[in-house]
């Protein structure tokens, strides 16, 4: 992936630490090839946007994309902060904090499994997410978190969001890998029994452990949504043991 060229007047390689170019193209906004990208990212991935391509999308060649995005890197920064503003955080003076960081959760894993391509560009080199949405998800986060008490917020938030981001990529690798096979995720799973019974015959845990599973196969939506809560409470209930005693 290509990289932002570093200034002594720009020393993040950030689309938002760089002054806006005038376009030459009225019609042709920021805004509307952020659109674009997000919509081409959701349905192919990463790997298949390019410049070319969204410019072929929007009738416009890569140069005059360049006017307003500089590289694909900056145009992942757009895409990541658009998407952010559907994360919902409740406000800092919720009455439970429990329940208000499971429901930043949900919403976060929500937003990840609309936008497969998310939680595969979070955290990878070279991306700086200083964009003016993904800064109020987190300063909502350090609110919410510093108002439960947590004497150090910024790694209760890092071991509630790892857990977050780890399950969603997996999930959204899974609902991809469900999606190009044409078939509902009940349809694919009830075609994988078969095989999972058989290859776990001889390993008495593992057998059990797909026995449950499968008599879930109907719904595996809410197997999915059973998951993650039980992992986000084991989180949550460490995270409640490193509050003071008096909160």
């Amino acid at each position: 992936m290509s990289r932002s060229k570093t200034t002594d007047t720009n020393p993040i390689p950030s689309v938002w630490a760089r002054e806006q170019r005038r376009a030459d193209q009225p019609a042709l906004s920021r805004e509307a090839i952020v659109r674009e990208a997000i919509t081409m990212l959701d349905a192919d991935g990463v790997e298949a946007l390019s410049m070319r391509k969204l410019g072929a999308r929007l009738n416009a060649g890569a140069t005059s994309l360049y006017r307003h995005v500089a590289t694909k890197d900056e145009l992942m920064e757009l895409a990541v902060d658009e998407v952010a503003a559907e994360i919902h955080v409740p406000p800092a003076d919720s009455p439970d904090w429990r329940a208000a960081v499971t429901e930043a959760a949900g919403s976060f894993r929500t937003t990840a499994l609309r936008h497969p391509w998310l939680t595969l560009v979070l955290g990878q080199a070279g991306l700086a997410y200083l964009g003016p949405n993904y800064m109020n998800f987190s300063e909502r986060l350090a609110a919410l978190f510093t108002a439960a008490g947590f004497p150090e917020p910024s790694r209760a938030i890092d071991a509630v969001f790892s857990y977050v981001i780890g399950m969603s990529t997996t999930e959204a690798a899974w609902l991809t890998t469900v999606a190009r096979s044409g078939e509902t995720e009940s349809q694919f799973v009830a075609r994988l029994l078969p095989t999972a019974r058989q290859v776990s015959s001889g390993y008495d845990h593992l057998a059990a452990a797909e026995a449950t599973t499968a008599a879930q196969a109907a719904d595996p939506a809410r197997l999915r949504d059973d998951k993650f809560a039980y992992g986000l409470d084991v989180v949550l209930d460490g995270l409640a043991l490193r509050l003071p005693q008096s909160t």
